[in-house]
C-alpha cells in the first residue's frame, strides 16, 4: 500500500503570504528529489493558485481576517498534489478559453492566464468552481527521482 503524508497550511488572503506558501512547497518538493527545474514549475504554478485566489475569489476589499485559502500538499509515492481552495465568490468556468474570458481577462488582470500557466507547468490540473462558494484547483507533478528515504 502507498504511504501518503499530508502538509496543510492556511493563509490570509494576502500577497505577503504567496511567499510563505512557494517555500513550504519547494522545501517539500526538494525533500521529494524533484529536479530544480521541477521545482521551479511547482512555485510558479502553486503562486499563481494562491494569486488568482486573492486577486479574483474575495472581490475588491477582501478582509484578511476571514477571507483565507486552504493549500494542501499531498506526497504519495513519487507524486505531489496540490490542492489550492479559496471561499470567495467562484466563476463560470465554461468562459475559458471564450471571447468573454479574453475580454474579462483585460478588465480582471488576466482571468484565466494563471490556470493556463498551472496547465502548462504541472503533470495534471484540475479546476472546480461554484459562483458563490469558490474555487479549487488541483494540480500535481511526478517526480523521476523520487525515493522512500527522501520524505523519512
Amino acid at each position: 500500500m502507498a504511504s501518503k503524508l499530508e502538509v496543510s497550511l492556511t493563509i490570509p488572503s494576502m500577497p505577503e503570504f504567496v511567499g510563505v506558501v512557494r517555500l513550504a512547497i519547494s522545501g517539500i518538493a526538494a525533500r521529494m528529489n524533484f529536479t530544480i527545474d521541477e521545482i521551479e514549475d511547482i512555485k510558479i504554478s502553486v503562486s499563481e493558485a494562491c494569486t488568482n485566489a486573492i486577486q479574483h475569489a474575495y472581490g475588491t476589499s477582501p478582509n484578511p481576517e476571514k477571507d483565507f485559502i486552504d493549500i494542501k500538499a499531498y506526497l504519495t509515492d513519487d507524486n505531489l498534489d496540490i490542492v489550492v481552495k479559496d471561499y470567495g465568490q467562484g466563476f463560470d468556468l465554461s468562459i475559458i478559453g471564450t471571447p468573454e474570458q479574453r475580454e474579462k481577462s483585460k478588465e480582471k488582470m488576466g482571468l484565466g492566464l494563471g490556470l493556463t500557466f498551472i496547465k502548462s507547468l504541472m503533470d495534471n490540473a484540475n479546476f472546480e468552481s461554484v459562483e458563490g462558494q469558490g474555487t479549487t484547483i488541483q494540480m500535481s507533478k511526478k517526480s523521476v527521482n523520487y525515493s522512500t528515504t527522501a520524505v523519512s
